[in-house]
């Protein structure tokens, strides 16, 4: 494995993109993910944390265009930055090295990875291959093409809004907080205006926050 040294003598391009990137690298190294810490893993990470930023603050996280490429989303200042470990796991960046974000920008990273860290770096990318934002700069090119195309901001920001409402639908209170919400809409119907039991509500409830 090539040593963190190495990549530090190419010089720091210094911006958020890569800040972002060893943010979530640290976070892999916390889990105990490390191993599965790649470069492609980190492109459709800053993907979609790019998507659920614009989202959240109508802004991107950071400045840089993601393009199109074959393998999905790609950030080129961070895969320049750490082409040269190809499929090799990633190496823990030091404290200093992401110590520049916001709470706002790390509430959110933390989300991302939550819900996306679980998931193994061709899978990540199987999964920005069917969703519109990658399909749509690509204009029809064949899955293996070359291709450079920016993605728009306008469609990440759509893709963030849906990605809102998955990881928030996945989270475990999140069942709980909608049948709490709905039975207490029903206790402020009438009582002669209720036509079944209540297991039959309790049922029904639960099917409506699946």
């Amino acid at each position: 494995m090539k040593s963190r040294e190495s990549i530090r003598n190419k010089g720091n391009p210094n911006n958020v993109c890569l800040e972002v990137a060893r943010y979530f690298i640290a976070q892999a190294y916390q889990d105990g993910r490390e191993m599965e810490m790649t470069n492609m893993k980190i492109q459709k990470l800053l993907y979609y944390a790019q998507s659920i930023y614009l989202a959240l603050y109508d802004e991107p996280l950071f400045s840089n265009n993601l393009e199109a490429w074959r393998n999905g989303p790609v950030c080129p200042p961070v895969y320049r930055y750490y082409c040269e470990f190809e499929s090799q796991q990633l190496p823990i960046p030091e404290v200093t090295e992401i110590n520049h974000l916001t709470p706002e920008i790390k509430a959110v990273l933390d989300e991302v990875w939550w819900y996306f860290g679980e998931y193994h770096a061709y899978q990540l990318s199987d999964m920005s291959h069917i969703e519109f934002p990658w399909r749509k700069a690509r204009a029809g090119l064949p899955s293996s093409a070359s291709c450079r195309n920016p993605i728009e901001l306008a469609e990440l920001k759509i893709l963030g809004k849906e990605k809102l409402l998955e990881i928030e639908q996945k989270h475990p209170l999140y069942q709980k907080a909608i049948v709490r919400v709905l039975e207490t809409e029903l206790h402020e119907i009438e009582d002669s205006d209720k036509l079944i039991n209540e297991n039959e509500i309790e049922d029904w409830l639960t099917s409506l926050a699946s």
